[in-house]
């Protein structure tokens, strides 16, 4: 990607790439096929690499707010951090509350699938997360340590020492 579509991206859609994912994407944009619709799955997008230069903005806008939409729906069926106080009653007032909290939330951003980093021009060497509502964990200690274990065959493996720290508030005390 050129710094002329970062700049476009990063504005359209309210949020700036870390270091280490801008420079992944400038080397080279991933795409990918539509995937099939298979019953019983829920993604929220069509693709699993996010095409920043072609897709779809509601389809962008579905993938980046996955972190957030799929938490909230572990609210809807009772998952609550003590954090956000005494949890209403009802299941709608939970949600409501949740949501008002997790505007606040620093923004995660596509990698791949469910795999986010966290945004924030001038941060690099996250670990890369898998999210799917409250079941949150590391995918990769950082970006370069995902793409390998996403996709070298065989796995590496890992070391008897490995253990990603996250650094990105809110999100961390799920891992």
């Amino acid at each position: 990607m050129t710094e002329a579509e970062f700049t476009r991206i990063e504005h359209e859609y309210g949020f700036e790439f870390a270091n280490d994912h801008r420079a992944f994407l400038a080397a080279g944009l991933p795409v990918h096929e539509p995937r099939e619709e298979k019953p019983g799955t829920s993604y929220a997008w069509e693709r699993p690499w996010p095409d920043w230069r072609n897709s779809d903005p509601d389809e962008l806008r579905r993938h980046l707010n996955w972190p957030i939409d799929f938490l909230l729906q572990d609210v809807q069926h009772g998952h609550w951090q003590p954090a956000w106080g005494e949890r209403p009653d009802s299941s709608e007032a939970a949600v409501d509350l949740a949501r008002s909290q997790l505007a606040e939330v620093p923004k995660m951003i596509p990698v791949y699938g469910h795999r986010f980093l966290p945004a924030g021009h001038g941060t690099f060497g996250h670990p890369v997360l898998s999210i799917w509502g409250s079941d949150i964990i590391y995918y990769g200690a950082d970006l370069l340590d995902y793409i390998s274990q996403e996709f070298e065959e065989p796995r590496p493996e890992r070391p008897e020492d490995w253990a990603p720290q996250a650094t990105v508030p809110f999100w961390r005390d799920y891992v």
